[in-house]
């Protein structure tokens, strides 16, 4: 029989080779990203404190991720010029232009789904908040008690940045793999090493039976 050392080795060796698919912790919610040129940055403070400028693009995206850094921007264009072109400047007045992305289905609360992208040109006081900007164009909103932003224009439902199992995104070696899904060839060497481990056991333990 193999020894045991070796049979521990195999067993350890073979959950550490075989594929599966690596699960991490994530969040459902809108995120808040202001516009800075051609690029979306994440927002350092919540729709409810910010006090976007005149002119300024400012988004919203629903998804699930495990932090700010791993957070999907709101997608498609996001021009000032062309979202409130037809929203007149005015006195006393400040034009704010919106894009509200309500992501995909994959990233739906089940039993949803997910309106088709928006944009909007908010015009509102001077002095008014991105929260308020977001409520002039997009009812109705919800907050949980702590004034989490929970949903826009009624999406979704129910819950507010619920966790949720989410799967591990790929290295960018796994993108690049285009094996057909069969044993790897580090799989197939470590059983082979381990193989020959146990036979040596084996041949061993017959030795000293024979001796």
């Amino acid at each position: 029989m193999i020894g045991r050392g070796a049979a521990l080795l195999l067993a350890g060796l073979l959950l550490a080779l075989a594929p599966g698919q690596a699960q991490a912790t994530g969040y459902r919610y809108w995120s808040f990203w202001e516009r800075d040129g051609a690029h979306w940055v994440y927002a350092t403070q919540g729709p409810s404190t910010t006090r976007p400028s005149d002119g300024d693009v400012q988004g919203f995206r629903f998804s699930v991720s495990e932090d700010s850094s791993d957070s999907a921007q709101p997608r498609g264009a996001a021009d000032f010029a062309a979202i409130c072109a037809g929203t007149p400047a005015a006195d006393g007045r400040k034009r704010v232009a919106l894009v509200i992305d309500f992501g995909t289905r994959a990233d739906a609360p089940s039993g949803e789904t997910p309106p088709a992208r928006r944009t909007a040109c908010a015009s509102v006081s001077p002095d008014a908040t991105a929260a308020e900007a977001l409520a002039a164009v997009a009812k109705p909103l919800r907050y949980d008690p702590n004034a989490l932003l929970c949903a826009i224009a009624g999406y979704p439902r129910t819950g507010c940045g619920e966790q949720v199992a989410a799967e591990k995104k790929p290295t960018a070696a796994a993108k690049n793999d285009t094996s057909d899904g069969g044993p790897s060839v580090g799989l197939l060497t470590g059983v082979a090493v381990v193989a020959a481990v146990g036979g040596a056991a084996i041949w061993q333990a017959r030795r000293r039976r024979r001796a």
